[in-house]
């Protein structure tokens, strides 16, 4: 009987790509809809969430992740990939790693539809391990973005800043009106972001709430302009940045425009350079399996 792969951080993530997972995603959601799950177990403001799911054709996927926001990191967890047909363990793979390329492979696949393609100036709010990920991503994307960190501990955003030659937003308002796009990535319970700094043609991208309890983004922001998500089935009712607003009538589930299973179809893109795009990163299971997947794939074809 054959070992079963565990596939650490270093094993595999000098052989992914930006390009290479966002294909990965778009090529995902080819597949019919699989079945999601999430469920969180707390213990005071610690968090324990395990996210499943199973793609017909694709495979199954476990992901566990804790939460413990006193720590650094703050994040830990692992990640189990199954065969779809045998229902076999396939790999069990280091959980940043599967994180890294989902998360912010995401966010960028979105970008690619939503932003303007002469887009030049991005503010990134958070200084954590996910703002350092988007800048090496959005630079892939637009190779002569210019790039500012805010973050509420500033002399994170300076440090981050200096080990990535970008430059530091002191005035969050002031960068925001600027930016062509806006990407946070905090760890917020309440909104940072403010509608009333967004200028025509922003394409917002919106990471960091991933529980009913959390948003960055406030009432004027979500209602700025054309929402699109990852995945409805994820987002929707699940994440404060849009079932608060929704449960408060301010919206409707009707205001998406479209997710990741439209993009094939044409309807996952902006109508015109004026309009403000929103997208929320949702981060289901159904793209850590489609990222498990690719993970894999460059892992054994490594090997051979």
């Amino acid at each position: 009987m054959a070992s079963i792969p565990v596939i650490s951080f270093d094993d595999a993530d000098r052989l992914m790509s930006w390009g290479l997972a966002m294909r990965a995603i778009s090529d995902g959601h080819k597949h019919l809809k699989g079945d999601v799950a999430d469920s969180f177990v707390r213990r005071d403001g610690d968090t324990l969430l395990t996210r499943s799911a199973w793609i017909d054709g694709l495979g199954v996927v476990v992901k566990a992740a804790t939460v413990i926001p006193k720590n650094n990191p703050s994040i830990d967890g692992g990640v189990m990939l199954f065969n779809d047909k045998l229902g076999s363990l396939d790999a069990v793979i280091n959980f940043h790693l599967i994180t890294k390329w989902k998360t912010v492979g995401d966010s960028l696949l979105a970008a690619s539809f939503l932003a303007r393609t002469n887009s030049n100036r991005l503010v990134i709010l958070g200084a954590g391990t996910v703002a350092r990920n988007l800048v090496e991503a959005y630079r892939s994307l637009f190779p002569d973005i210019q790039i500012s960190l805010w973050n509420r501990t500033i002399d994170k955003a300076e440090t981050l800043a200096k080990e990535t030659n970008c430059d530091v937003a002191y005035d969050l308002g002031d960068a925001v009106a600027t930016a062509d796009i806006v990407s946070s990535a905090t760890m917020s319970t309440t909104p940072v972001l403010s509608g009333e700094w967004l200028s025509k043609g922003t394409h917002v991208d919106l990471i960091g709430a991933y529980r009913p309890d959390m948003r960055e983004a406030d009432d004027a922001a979500i209602s700025a302009g054309t929402l699109f998500v990852d995945s409805r089935d994820t987002t929707i009712s699940h994440i404060g940045e849009l079932r608060d607003p929704i449960e408060r009538g301010l919206l409707s589930a009707t205001d998406v425009k479209a997710d990741f299973y439209n993009i094939h179809e044409g309807s996952f893109t902006r109508s015109s350079d004026d309009e403000i795009t929103l997208f929320k990163n949702g981060g289901g299971a159904h793209l850590d399996l489609m990222i498990a997947k690719a993970v894999l794939s460059v892992w054994e074809d490594a090997q051979s």
